[in-house]
């Protein structure tokens, strides 16, 4: 039990549909004033974000289609952490398969949670440093483009519509002073 006042507590829970990557659940709760209500939401398996910063202070960011919104967005590489996993190695493995990079230095920045009214969803960050280039080794079905930003037009990008995506964004502003310090 919680002594948090705003806690709802689960009386049961059900599954209404169980996908490859999500799992849709719900939910039965106990309100704090007592009443009962439903919460349906998506159960996920967490991910991990990348910063990967050139020796040129330049960003590492893909163009990829994204299906729900039917259209290509520049993010941050990005992926699913897979069962088991731990989340250092769930970033090597996806900055290397998706853009073909590996990095010497690597710091863990902390953890956002972008969806919270709906989903359970973790996306652990990280700030990657001492890039050297050994080919990219994408998934079947995988396609997208490697873009090269600075820092400044990254940050520009966000303020003016080009990047929307709220994993880059928030990966993007929560390593932002450790990339302006290196630039010092």
């Amino acid at each position: 039990m919680t002594d948090d006042p705003l806690h709802e507590a689960e009386i049961d829970s059900e599954s209404v549909f169980e996908g490859a990557l999500l799992k849709v659940r719900r939910d039965r709760v106990q309100l704090p004033d007592g009443t009962l209500a439903y919460r349906e939401y998506i159960r996920h398996p967490g991910a991990v974000v990348i910063v990967a910063c050139l020796g040129d202070g330049r960003l590492i960011f893909e163009r990829q289609f994204r299906y729900p919104l039917r259209r290509a967005f520049l993010e941050l590489p990005a992926g699913k952490i897979d069962p088991g996993e731990d989340i250092a190695g769930c970033a090597r493995r996806e900055l290397r398969e998706e853009t073909g990079y590996e990095a010497e230095r690597w710091h863990h920045l902390g953890v956002m949670h972008p969806c919270i009214g709906y989903s359970d969803e973790r996306i652990e960050i990280f700030l990657a440093k001492d890039l050297r280039h050994v080919g990219h080794a994408w998934d079947e079905g995988e396609f997208l483009e490697v873009h090269l930003l600075g820092v400044d037009e990254a940050v520009t990008a966000v303020h003016d519509g080009r990047i929307t995506d709220g994993k880059t964004i928030a990966a993007l502003f929560r390593a932002l002073p450790l990339l302006q310090e290196s630039a010092r």
